[in-house]
Protein backbone atom coordinates (compact mmCIF):
# COMPACT_ATOMS: atom_id res chain seq x y z
CA UNK A 1 0.00 0.00 0.00
CA UNK A 2 1.49 3.30 -1.10
CA UNK A 3 1.57 6.28 1.22
CA UNK A 4 -1.23 8.80 0.85
CA UNK A 5 1.27 11.53 0.00
CA UNK A 6 2.54 9.51 -2.98
CA UNK A 7 -1.00 8.88 -4.23
CA UNK A 8 -1.86 12.57 -3.80
CA UNK A 9 1.24 13.58 -5.76
CA UNK A 10 0.21 11.26 -8.59
CA UNK A 11 -3.31 12.74 -8.68
CA UNK A 12 -1.83 16.24 -8.79
CA UNK A 13 0.38 15.27 -11.74
CA UNK A 14 -2.63 13.78 -13.56
CA UNK A 15 -4.55 17.05 -13.13
CA UNK A 16 -1.60 19.12 -14.40
CA UNK A 17 -1.10 16.86 -17.43
CA UNK A 18 -4.77 17.24 -18.36
CA UNK A 19 -4.71 21.01 -17.77
CA UNK A 20 -1.63 21.73 -19.91
CA UNK A 21 -2.02 19.04 -22.61
CA UNK A 22 -3.42 21.37 -25.25
CA UNK A 23 -0.95 24.18 -24.55
CA UNK A 24 1.96 21.74 -24.48
CA UNK A 25 0.93 20.28 -27.87
CA UNK A 26 0.69 23.77 -29.41
CA UNK A 27 4.12 24.77 -28.12
CA UNK A 28 5.67 21.53 -29.40
CA UNK A 29 4.11 22.01 -32.85
CA UNK A 30 5.44 25.58 -32.99
CA UNK A 31 8.88 24.49 -31.80
CA UNK A 32 8.82 26.94 -28.89
CA UNK A 33 11.20 25.13 -26.53
CA UNK A 34 11.62 28.18 -24.29
CA UNK A 35 7.85 28.31 -23.77
CA UNK A 36 7.83 24.61 -22.95
CA UNK A 37 10.53 25.16 -20.32
CA UNK A 38 8.30 27.68 -18.56
CA UNK A 39 5.48 25.17 -18.05
CA UNK A 40 5.44 23.18 -14.79
CA UNK A 41 7.60 20.05 -14.88
CA UNK A 42 4.79 17.89 -13.56
CA UNK A 43 2.62 18.84 -16.55
CA UNK A 44 4.69 16.51 -18.72
CA UNK A 45 3.07 13.15 -19.45
CA UNK A 46 6.32 11.22 -19.01
CA UNK A 47 6.36 12.07 -15.30
CA UNK A 48 3.23 9.98 -14.70
CA UNK A 49 3.56 6.49 -13.28
CA UNK A 50 1.07 3.66 -13.77
CA UNK A 51 -0.28 2.88 -10.32
CA UNK A 52 -2.93 0.55 -8.96
CA UNK A 53 -6.24 2.40 -8.56
CA UNK A 54 -6.96 0.58 -5.29
CA UNK A 55 -3.65 0.51 -3.45
CA UNK A 56 -1.34 2.87 -5.35
CA UNK A 57 1.23 0.12 -5.89
CA UNK A 58 3.59 1.06 -8.77
CA UNK A 59 4.92 -2.43 -9.58
CA UNK A 60 3.02 -5.33 -11.12
CA UNK A 61 0.50 -3.00 -12.76
CA UNK A 62 -1.93 -4.59 -15.24
CA UNK A 63 -2.88 -1.93 -17.76
CA UNK A 64 -6.00 -3.68 -19.04
CA UNK A 65 -7.59 -3.67 -15.58
CA UNK A 66 -5.91 -0.64 -13.97
CA UNK A 67 -4.92 -2.58 -10.86
CA UNK A 68 -1.85 -4.41 -9.57
CA UNK A 69 -1.39 -8.16 -9.78
CA UNK A 70 -2.11 -8.66 -6.08
CA UNK A 71 -5.49 -6.94 -6.21
CA UNK A 72 -6.24 -8.66 -9.51
CA UNK A 73 -5.67 -12.10 -7.97
CA UNK A 74 -7.74 -11.23 -4.91
CA UNK A 75 -10.66 -9.81 -6.89
CA UNK A 76 -10.57 -12.59 -9.49
CA UNK A 77 -10.68 -15.22 -6.76
CA UNK A 78 -13.70 -13.53 -5.20
CA UNK A 79 -15.43 -13.30 -8.58
CA UNK A 80 -15.44 -9.50 -8.67
CA UNK A 81 -13.98 -9.25 -12.18
CA UNK A 82 -16.59 -10.18 -14.80
CA UNK A 83 -15.65 -12.87 -17.29
CA UNK A 84 -12.77 -14.34 -15.30
CA UNK A 85 -12.68 -17.79 -13.80
CA UNK A 86 -9.87 -19.67 -12.12
CA UNK A 87 -8.41 -22.18 -14.51
CA UNK A 88 -7.87 -25.82 -13.68
CA UNK A 89 -6.81 -28.75 -15.83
Amino acid sequence: MAKESIKARQRKRERLVAKYAKKRAELKAAGDWVGLDKLPRNSSKVRLRNRCKLTGRPRGYMRKFGICRNMFRLMAGEGKIPGLTKSSW
